[in-house]
């Protein structure tokens, strides 16, 4: 199921973006963790294009799964877009994308674009903005637990109050050793650890699904969207093949900054 490629790069970004008539610092500050170089030869070697033509029909049903836990007439940001496979897929009021990578080609041209690092996204995004912010397979990626919850704490600078974070994560509890299959995963997390992250990033649990979806997009779950439609209404085969978490959280209404 979803696995898109979340790292780092080297290059510097500069340019300006408006939201709401404010124009925006996108100056890029690289938290470098690879060179860009062997991240795309990586990815490559990893999803061929038939993969990733594959994933759009079986995003295209996971969307429409997730759109109950995303209002539609909010603003709502993917972290770490990779393709877009999400936010190209969601319906929003408005839809914005970041990634480390320049992916713009891949997501069109009503979704918002940001070049910049998950860890230090505030910096450049609006504060308070977005009525959803989504993240899938990504948080594996980071450094270590504290980068974890800097992202998170990240993620609820950027969400309003009342604005909910919504995360698909591998379960190294139920993935067990394949989990390090991938080279470029360094954090391991279950269902509780990305509970606690959350709250210590100031969210509240709405929703958490410990079993949800497969791995990896080259597990047994089918990839016709027929199959995969019938997968997610048929919560018994979760439990058999279900090696991802979904997690919903949300910012209190009440809070501040």
């Amino acid at each position: 199921m979803p696995d898109d490629p979340k790292s780092g790069v080297t290059q510097e970004h500069e340019g300006e973006l408006s939201a709401g008539g404010v124009a925006l610092d996108l100056r890029y500050r690289p938290q470098i963790q690879a060179a860009r170089g062997d991240l795309d030869r990586l990815y490559e070697t990893r999803f061929s294009a038939r993969d990733a033509a594959a994933k759009d029909g079986v995003w295209a049903e996971i969307c429409h799964y997730l759109q109950r836990f995303v209002t539609p007439d909010a603003p709502v940001l993917d972290v770490a877009a990779d393709r877009g496979h999400f936010i190209r897929n969601i319906r929003a009021d408005e839809r914005w994308a970041t990634d480390l990578r320049d992916v713009r080609e891949h997501l069109g041209p009503d979704v918002r674009f940001v070049q910049v690092t998950g860890v230090e996204m505030s910096r450049v995004l609006p504060h308070d903005h977005f009525g959803t912010v989504f993240m899938s397979n990504y948080l594996e990626h980071l450094a270590d637990s504290d980068m974890v919850v800097r992202q998170l704490v990240e993620a609820r600078a950027v969400c309003r109050p009342g604005g909910r974070v919504v995360i698909l994560q591998p379960n190294i509890r139920l993935v067990g050793g394949a989990y390090w299959d991938f080279i470029d995963h360094r954090t391991a997390l279950t269902e509780r650890s990305l509970v606690e992250a959350a709250e210590l990033a100031g969210f509240t649990h709405l929703r958490v699904i410990t079993r949800f979806l497969p791995f990896t997009t080259k597990s047994r779950l089918p990839r016709a969207p027929a199959l995969v439609r019938w997968y997610l209404r048929c919560p018994p085969a979760w439990l058999l093949l279900g090696k991802q978490t979904l997690y919903v959280g949300q910012r209190p209404a009440d809070s501040r900054a």
